[in-house]
């Protein structure tokens, strides 16, 4: 029986929306506590919605990641924009991340419009990495966000100024997250961090790995199919090995040899940054086997779109 002191249990679907890298993932990464979503400094980076998940005695927070919204250019940019969307009208709180160290601009005006439209929804503004702006800024910035709110007709439920990369305010935006969350039960088993399968989080890892220090214009060229991924057969059951084949699609010849790099030294990197990675959020040491293939404009070829997983 529970009596009057006893607190209700939360749960509930958060969403971080906000235009390219605003600093979505690291917020996500930040509050879950470890490495579930992978960030990089090239914009839309994102792909897949993957949730992180916050256990707490009190609640359940789930963050629902995705990618950046952004007037599309392309089939994929079409793509990728329905299915922030979509999410977005199915969670219980769409916080909006708006960088201090930026002025709000149009993009940013965009989406908060965007959102404006999603009308049950529970909205929350996020000031990310405070780190990086003076008092001042940051004092101005929120003024900004609110002054925005009124302009388009959304009623923020909160402001918060944070720094994921210091873990300034996380914990605090933490409780008031979970304060916007419905009463419910738990909707994850204990432990888990994610829903997303475990070949998504190995492509996501080697994507982050293989976009790490590359030009402008290949980001959005890269994806990343893990095709084979099981554990060894023939060996013990206390030294495992899991075999994880994958290989890594560009749109032309001449961004393969930009990923290979001189003599295979790039993608030699890019296997070992990633494969510590894997075994890292896994568990298990790994073997990984990788190739660089071309599938030509795969951006704009629903049906390359639809192999690659899109």
């Amino acid at each position: 029986m529970t009596t009057g002191q006893e607190q209700s249990h939360r749960s509930g679907f958060v969403s971080f929306v906000g235009r390219p890298n605003a600093g979505k993932s690291t917020l996500t990464n930040a509050l879950v506590g470890q490495k579930v979503v992978i960030t990089s400094d090239k914009p839309q980076t994102t792909r897949t919605v993957v949730r992180g998940i916050v256990h707490r005695d009190d609640a359940q927070l789930i963050l629902v990641d995705t990618p950046g919204l952004h007037r599309p250019r392309t089939l994929l940019g079409e793509r990728l924009n329905d299915l922030v969307k979509t999410t977005l009208a199915e969670v219980d709180v769409v916080a909006v991340c708006f960088p201090a160290n930026e002025k709000i601009g149009p993009g940013d005006k965009f989406i908060a419009t965007e959102m404006a439209k999603i009308k049950r929804t529970k909205k929350v503004a996020i000031a990310t990495k405070t780190d990086l702006a003076t008092s001042e800024q940051i004092g101005s910035h929120l003024l900004d966000i609110a002054a925005l709110g009124t302009e388009i007709g959304v009623d923020w439920a909160e402001i918060v100024p944070v720094s994921a990369k210091a873990g300034d305010q996380i914990a605090l935006l933490q409780d008031l997250l979970v304060g916007q969350l419905p009463e419910g039960p738990q909707l994850y088993p204990d432990g888990d961090l994610t829903d997303a399968p475990e070949e998504i989080l190995a492509a996501e890892l080697i994507r982050e790995a293989a976009l790490d220090g590359l030009r402008d214009e290949l980001p959005h060229s890269v994806a990343v199919v893990v095709e084979e991924m099981r554990l060894r057969e023939d060996r013990p059951d206390d030294k495992p090995l899991l075999d994880i084949h994958a290989n890594v699609y560009v749109e032309r010849d001449s961004q393969k040899g930009i990923l290979i790099g001189p003599k295979g030294s790039r993608l030699k990197s890019i296997g070992t940054t990633s494969r510590k990675q894997i075994e890292a959020l896994l568990g298990t040491p790994v073997y990984l086997d990788l190739h660089v293939k071309v599938a030509k404009d795969w951006q704009r070829d629903p049906r390359q779109l639809r192999k690659l997983g899109f």
